[in-house]
């Protein structure tokens, strides 16, 4: 195979880069193509916030003008400050299962990184851990949930053939139940009761303020978490513009306590339910009809971010989050939940989990290149 590796540098070289999924997914029926539209913003580098302190190259494998991959490769100073690890990013990694093309994407990315002077790099991160990021390795019977990655079995085996190793693991935790878990009511309960601290729905015709609060909680209680980069106020404004489209107004809490906002719950409607049935990835002419019928029908939702500031972790917050959730999400008829993503090594949101009666059904896996 005559392949060769190019440089994205064109408006067109993006266009093919951002169509290489629906080349690789094509008979794939629980890939859930992106709308278009919000792939070109994500990757719009004067527009879009990620990338006033983040930068990136991108690569394409082509052989006659036919896709077959596509890479990434980002370094993002904030994260190196934050964290102080010399680590850049590779990420929107798609490939036809073929090692040589594999292997050469990785290296083309490797030799970028280099010259910006990074140790490494981890990913897949799309562009970061604060956007889609993870390989997922098993689960692949069913769709992912909103915001979370899919890609095909063979990919880990591209990757690690590439000479990248495992990093870390994530997990996605499923809770199908028709009832709140009585273990969950109980526990929530008794640290409603005794833990002094309240929890509210976040008020969404108050929202600039709310955000601010937010924003507050959410780069403080993650900052001590692997992978965490805080987020600036442009970026955290801009997800909470896009997220304010698919939110449930019911499904959105703030823990206070001493007067102060403590911890932070979103749990969002799997929309994904809708868009698997909009292939070809655009809105007009059909694809909005197609996406507003499915919406409809729409029974899980995913508990995407959860956390709560050092100083308050012991009293329960999390419990009084998910009791609240699920007792929301059931009146509003969910009927399945999904907990993600979970580090591995999270031993205490692990358990409460295991607890309440969720079933570990997914693992995404990060992987570190050594440069």
């Amino acid at each position: 195979m005559g392949f060769k590796i190019i440089d994205v540098t064109t408006r067109a070289h993006l266009a093919a880069f951002i169509r290489v999924p629906w080349i690789i997914y094509r008979d794939e029926r629980n890939w859930v193509p992106p709308l278009k539209g919000e792939e070109f913003k994500l990757h719009n580098v004067e527009k879009h916030p990620f990338w006033k302190h983040g930068r990136a190259k991108y690569f394409l494998a082509v052989d006659k003008g036919k896709l077959l991959g596509r890479i990434a490769a980002i370094v993002d100073p904030r994260f190196i400050d934050f964290q102080k690890l010399n680590l850049g990013y590779w990420g929107f990694f798609e490939c036809i299962e073929n090692q040589d093309v594999a292997t050469a994407l990785f290296e083309k990315a490797a030799e970028w990184l280099k010259e910006q002077g990074v140790d490494g790099a981890i990913g897949p991160m799309n562009p970061s851990t604060n956007y889609t990021c993870g390989l997922l390795l098993d689960g692949f019977d069913s769709p992912p949930m909103v915001m979370m990655t899919y890609n095909l079995p063979y990919y880990a085996e591209l990757i690690e053939g590439a000479g990248l190793t495992k990093e870390k693991d994530l997990w996605a935790w499923l809770v199908d139940t028709p009832q709140t878990p009585p273990r969950l009511e109980k526990l929530a309960q008794y640290s409603i009761k005794k833990g002094n601290f309240t929890v509210r729905k976040v008020d969404f015709s108050n929202l600039e303020q709310e955000v601010d609060l937010i924003l507050q909680v959410y780069n403080s209680a993650w900052e001590r978490n692997w992978g965490f980069i805080p987020m600036t106020e442009d970026e955290f404004r801009h997800t909470a513009k896009d997220l304010k489209m698919v939110a449930d107004k019911d499904l959105v809490f703030i823990a206070e306590a001493d007067g102060k906002p403590v911890g932070f719950s979103l749990a969002l409607p799997d929309v994904n339910q809708a868009l698997i049935h909009n292939r070809g990835g655009r809105l007009l002419p059909f694809g909005i009809i197609r996406i507003l019928w499915h919406q409809r029908k729409i029974n899980q939702l995913r508990v995407i971010t959860m956390g709560v500031v050092e100083g308050y972790r012991n009293r329960g917050i999390d419990l009084a989050f998910y009791y609240y959730t699920f007792k929301e999400g059931l009146r509003k008829g969910y009927r399945a939940a999904e907990c993600s993503w979970i580090l591995e090594d999270n031993v205490l949101m692990n358990r409460v989990l295991e607890d309440i009666g969720a079933k570990l059904y997914k693992t995404y896996r990060i992987y570190k290149m050594n440069l």
